[in-house]
Parts: structure tokens; C-alpha cells; sequence
């Protein structure tokens, strides 16, 4: 008979221990989900499931599926029989995933493992129980007390994660030795696992499994990043120095990937650092796929907001794109000055810290009068909620300009308090949306991202203007270059921009067409 135990097994308890000693040497005291004894059995062997294998670094998931290995094959030895280990992937919240996981395993075993209800008992405390139940599968329930409720005897494994985040000195705390494996204990203790999960679990702005938002769609964004990839790197390529370069939300790579074919950098170790899981997957499975020239490439992913993400005065070139904007959106103003600092301590004397992002207008506060084509498309009806994010990209494709921005007014910062606050004036034949510049510039610069629309609506971009952002800067240290710059995006105006909105400044009875204000800046900062 063998013993399947699922779990993402970050971690291991002396009870479970206890527990599947107990089941192998037969101890009479065991009972089933359904309350009934276990019979004396002789256990061939137990096989450990380790699921989301391929997720690490995360809240949910902060220990890779290597060291998770390392702890089983620890915890094992212990155990009077042999035991065997198979990381699973994460394939999202599908109803099957037991299922999944038993043709994995057989896979994985090279067909020496084919789990059925005949041969194997599914140990397990956790709503995941109820898939393998469904398969016919007996349930040893471990800590589980009552279904109904799903109260537990004792302490999971994750309880004994949270308890290890919130305490500093956790190797010396009682309550954690009491619970938690010896196997377990050494492995977080040598690979320093508990400074990481405190670091995670301080993250405030990254999801639990690692990502800012979890309303993008990663194949739209990833397409836009690499359209634009060549822009970016030409526009920023000049002002390199070679050396150790990190590319902090690298995405994909792209920017990495033109500079290892730029003979400039032949000699230089390059670093990308991403926090979303599925971009940062993409950027390994790059590096697999041989795409980069230069083999002195490294990938991790990690929030580079709360903490340093290279050592203090080692980088030569720091590289960001859209990316603090993203930091004061999601995070707060305080993680981009803190950003900002981390930056400077991580650059060594001389080295640049080159940010390409958007940026507010000057005299942001002003306020204007905007007219909005209304003619491309419906000018109601723009208040409907739809299930996805498809139906609601294609129902906001169908609006006007106009019925966009009255859409935009709802959505836009709603759940971050943001009121945006305008009125509709007519003069003559026209009609004109009256608000400030500001405000303006948030809609013309977020109005066609539709199939992104709810991210996109948690995302400010004009909450500095660039002397702002100098001023900000220069506090920490930094020296601007003259040649940094904020400027219009003239494909965004000739694509975006004409025939759909105008701006115009209320002069008396007059109305002064404005021109389209600032969307980009390229920010050029050395630590001297």
C-alpha cells in the first residue's frame, strides 16, 4: 500500500511526522475521514506531492521547490520506509487537479507509480481532500477534527509559516520548535528561509502569489512590451555604462535581450529583475531557449520596492520602464522614495540610474476645458459590469471617445478613494468635458488600453511632473544630465490623441486650443 501526501509542503510538522510514523507501524488509534479504524497495513511506500513546484518567492509560495525537496528528503529518511518526491505545477484552479496530479506522478515515476483507490491512501487535512474523495480515494484526514467546520487538531503547516513572518527571532521561539520537523527547521535555518518569508509577507503591494495586479492580461501586455522594446532601447541605449547592468521589471527581457546584441556591452553581466511570476517565467524559459548572446544573463524575482535588489555601490547601470508609475499606483508614495533611495545606494560612484516612464504635465493642477469625439462610437450605455475581461474589452471597444471618458470617471482610482471631479458646459454647437489638466491627461493617456481596462484603472501616471520628479531625485544625492527630458510621444498624438480630443484654455468668452501636453520622460541620474 503506498501514502499519497499532497501539499505545497513549505514547510514540515512534527506532528505529520508523528502521524505517518503512527500509520506505518499500524497503530491501532488511526481512523479515516468517515470515522473508520484503519486497519494494520503494510506501507510500501509514502510519495510526496509537492504542488505549485514551479511557483517560489511569492507569499503563497516562498520557498522553491528545490529546498522543499531538500526538507522531504530529510523528513524522510526518518521514516522506516522509502519515500518519494514529484513536484507538481501550478495549472490554476481547475476541479480535477487530483487527477493531475496521480498522471504526474505515473509520468514523473517512469509508470513505477500508478495511484489508485486499490493501492493508495490520500493523506490530507485541506478542501483538496474532497477532489481525491471524489476519485474514490480513502482520506486519512491528519489534523482535520470536522469537515463541517474544517477545524483542526493542532496547528497546520501554514500556521507555523505566519508564525515564523511575524516573529524576528523565530529560531528561538518556543511555540515554533514545539511545531515544527527538525528537517524543517535546519533547512529554513541554513537557507535563511524565515528572513525571506518576513520580507515577503512585509510586501504590502505584490499579490500573495506574486504579482501587482491580478486583472492583466499577461499576453495583451507582453505583446505591447515587446512592439515597443527597440523604441526603448534606442532611446536609452546612449547613456549605458558597461559593467553590471539590472534591469529592474525587466518583463520579459526584451531590453536585455537588444543589449547582449550590442557589441557596446560585449563584456558586461547583465541582471533582470521581475516580480511577476508569469513574466518572469518567460524571461527563464528565454534564457533556455539560448535567445540571449551574452550567457552572462541572470533572472530573479523579487519586489525591488521594499528592499535592495543588488549589492550597495555594485551596479554600474540601472535600467527602469513603466515602471514607477506602477510603485505609486499600487503601492504608496513613500514605496517610491524609497524606491528612489534604494536605487542610489545599489549604483556605484559614477554609475546611472536611466528611468523611462510616463509623467505629469506642468500646471497640473489647471484647469481646462477638453472636447471628446462622439461620433466613433455609442455615447451610452457605458455603465454596464460584465463577469470577464473580455466582454467588458469588447463592450468599452464599442463606446465613443466621449461615452469612454464618462467611463473612465466612474472607474478610474475607484478603489484607492479617487474622485474624479468635472462638469459638461456647452458653447454654441460644442460641448466640452471642464476638469483639470491632470485629469485630462490620466484619460487621453489610458482611454484605448481596453483590454487591460481594470487594471489600467488602479494606475496614475501623472502625479509628478518632471521637475518634480528632478527635485525628488536630487534630495537623495543623484545628479540630473541635461540631455533628461520630458516630451510629447508623437505616435501617441498622431494615433491616439488627433481627431479624438482637444484641448482648449478658457480665455473671457474665448476658447484657446491647447497644444497635447507631455507624456514621457527619460530621467538621467548619476550617483556622484
Amino acid at each position: 500500500m503506498y501514502i499519497l501526501f499532497p501539499g505545497r509542503h513549505q514547510l514540515l510538522t512534527q506532528f505529520q511526522f508523528d502521524y505517518l510514523q503512527r500509520l506505518i507501524q499500524g497503530s491501532p488509534d488511526q481512523t479515516d475521514i468517515q470515522g473508520n479504524s484503519v486497519e494494520a497495513l503494510t506501507v510500501d511506500a509514502v510519495i510526496f506531492a509537492v504542488t505549485s513546484a514551479n511557483h517560489s518567492n511569492t507569499r503563497r509560495n516562498p520557498l522553491p521547490f528545490y529546498i522543499r525537496a531538500i526538507a522531504l528528503e530529510e523528513f524522510g529518511k526518518q521514516l522506516p520506509v522509502p519515500c518519494f518526491i514529484y513536484g507538481i505545477d501550478e495549472v490554476g484552479n481547475v476541479p480535477n487537479f487530483s487527477s493531475y496530479t496521480i498522471k504526474r506522478i505515473k509520468h514523473e515515476s517512469e509508470r513505477m507509480f500508478d495511484l489508485t483507490p486499490e493501492n493508495t491512501l490520500v493523506v490530507c487535512s485541506t478542501p483538496v481532500l474532497e477532489m481525491y474523495e471524489k476519485e474514490g480515494f480513502r482520506i486519512l484526514p491528519a489534523e482535520l477534527t470536522t469537515r463541517k467546520t474544517w477545524e483542526h487538531s493542532t496547528a497546520l503547516p501554514w500556521d507555523v509559516v505566519e508564525k515564523i513572518a511575524s516573529t524576528s527571532a523565530w529560531q528561538d521561539d518556543t511555540w515554533i520548535q514545539k511545531h515544527i520537523h527538525s528537517s524543517s527547521f535546519d533547512v529554513w535555518k541554513k537557507y535563511r528561509a524565515g528572513d525571506k518569508v518576513q520580507r515577503l509577507f512585509r510586501d504590502a503591494m505584490i499579490s500573495q502569489d506574486g504579482d501587482l495586479t491580478t486583472t492583466r492580461d499577461y499576453n495583451t501586455y507582453v505583446r505591447q512590451m515587446d512592439e515597443i522594446a527597440v523604441l526603448k532601447y534606442n532611446e536609452t541605449s546612449p547613456y549605458i555604462h558597461p559593467g553590471r547592468i539590472g534591469d529592474i521589471g525587466c518583463a520579459v527581457g526584451s531590453w536585455i535581450k537588444l543589449a547582449c546584441d550590442d557589441e557596446r556591452y560585449r563584456e558586461s553581466d547583465f541582471y533582470g529583475i521581475e516580480v511577476a511570476r508569469q513574466l518572469f517565467d518567460i524571461c527563464q524559459q528565454r534564457k533556455h531557449n539560448g535567445e540571449f548572446k551574452n550567457p552572462f544573463v541572470f533572472f530573479s524575482q523579487r519586489n525591488a520596492v521594499t528592499g535592495l535588489a543588488f549589492d550597495r555601490g555594485s551596479m554600474n547601470t540601472i535600467h527602469t520602464s513603466s515602471l514607477t508609475h506602477e510603485i505609486e499606483s499600487y503601492g504608496s508614495r513613500e514605496d517610491l522614495l524609497s524606491f528612489i533611495k534604494n536605487r542610489y545606494d545599489e549604483l556605484a560612484p559614477g554609475g546611472i540610474w536611466i528611468n523611462r516612464d510616463v509623467v505629469g504635465p506642468k500646471a497640473k493642477d489647471e484647469v481646462i476645458l477638453m472636447e471628446l469625439n462622439k461620433t466613433d462610437g455609442r455615447n451610452n450605455d457605458y455603465e454596464k459590469t460584465f463577469g470577464t475581461r473580455e466582454e467588458l474589452a469588447g463592450y468599452l471597444r464599442g463606446l465613443s471617445t466621449y461615452g469612454r471618458f464618462l467611463r473612465f470617471a466612474i472607474d478610474f482610482r475607484k478603489k484607492e478613494g479617487y474622485k474624479l471631479e468635472y462638469e459638461t458646459i456647452k458653447s454654441g454647437d460644442s460641448e466640452y468635458i471642464k476638469l483639470r489638466l491632470k485629469d485630462a491627461c490620466e484619460f487621453m493617456s489610458r482611454k484605448d488600453y481596453v483590454d487591460n481596462w481594470e487594471s489600467e484603472m488602479h494606475e496614475t501616471f501623472c502625479f509628478f511632473d518632471f521637475d518634480e520628479w528632478k527635485s525628488h531625485l536630487e534630495r537623495v544625492g543623484f545628479t540630473i544630465l541635461e540631455k533628461s527630458n520630458a516630451y510629447t510621444n508623437e505616435w501617441i498624438v498622431k494615433n491616439r490623441f488627433q481627431g479624438k480630443v482637444q484641448l482648449y484654455r478658457q480665455i473671457n468668452s474665448s476658447f484657446e486650443k491647447m497644444e497635447f501636453p507631455v507624456t514621457n520622460m527619460i530621467m538621467l541620474a548619476v550617483k556622484n
